[in-house]
């Protein structure tokens, strides 16, 4: 897995999550869905800042089943810094353009050279990072559901974070170059990517769920008076 990751940017591990594990979480969500912002219909298709509201995700960003998968890229003193909670569904079916996640979120608004685009999501300050910082982060997407390409998955053009921050018109080109790849799941897996790798989804053409814990792990502080919005380090 490591030579995937480095050389194509992204990799899928199987079985990273049991079902026990998977169960308490999808209840943790559904006791959710009644009052949360991010809810559609019958469910809840989005929440932020997992870290500070959901224990059971706190305690599985640092867990040593999903730390085992981040150590071996950011060395063992990375921690998390975000985790975000998505559902596909009928009642919140979306698509993504292709793109790379530049935004991180932090403590708050201080101007530091190299961060710009400021931006608020659910209260909290985002702002786009160096590519230098992005580099040195990984993802970790932990999926509730089997995901196939029926309901939405992730498709990645292999080997594009190696480019660092790309201008749209590079965007064009790489699409045109790069056979994308569509990345399935099972339930319970994982799929580990690099921020800076292009990617984008369809809508789901099924109607089942397409559950995903998506959680961001970075190695440093961040320079000067800016500071990680939240943080988990791995257990002792």
């Amino acid at each position: 897995m490591n030579g995937d990751l480095e050389r194509n940017g992204f990799a899928i591990a199987p079985d990273v999550m049991d079902e026990s594990t998977i169960t308490e979480l999808l209840e943790e969500f559904a006791w959710r869905a009644g009052d949360a912002e991010g809810a559609a219909g019958h469910g809840l298709y989005a929440l932020r800042n997992l870290l500070q509201a959901v224990p059971a995700v706190c305690e599985l960003a640092a867990s040593q089943a999903v730390r085992t998968l981040v150590e071996p890229f950011l060395g063992r003193d990375c921690f998390a810094v975000r985790a975000i909670y998505f559902d596909k569904m009928p009642d919140a079916n979306w698509k993504v353009p292709w793109h790379q996640d530049l935004s991180i979120a932090v403590a708050e608004r201080r101007d530091v050279e190299g961060f710009g685009h400021w931006s608020q999501k659910a209260g909290v300050a985002h702002a786009q990072a160096p590519a230098s910082l992005l580099e040195r982060m990984l993802t970790v997407r932990l999926h509730l559901d089997r995901c196939d390409r029926t309901n939405g998955p992730l498709r990645v053009l292999p080997g594009t974070h190696r480019y660092g921050k790309l201008k749209p018109g590079e965007i064009e080109r790489l699409r045109a170059e790069v056979p994308e790849t569509v990345c399935e799941v099972e339930r319970g897996g994982a799929m580990l990517m690099r921020p800076l790798l292009l990617h984008a989804s369809s809508s789901a053409q099924s109607a089942h769920h397409r559950r995903v814990i998506h959680i961001e792990y970075a190695a440093e502080p961040l320079p000067d008076v800016l500071a990680w919005y939240e943080t988990v380090p791995g257990s002792s």
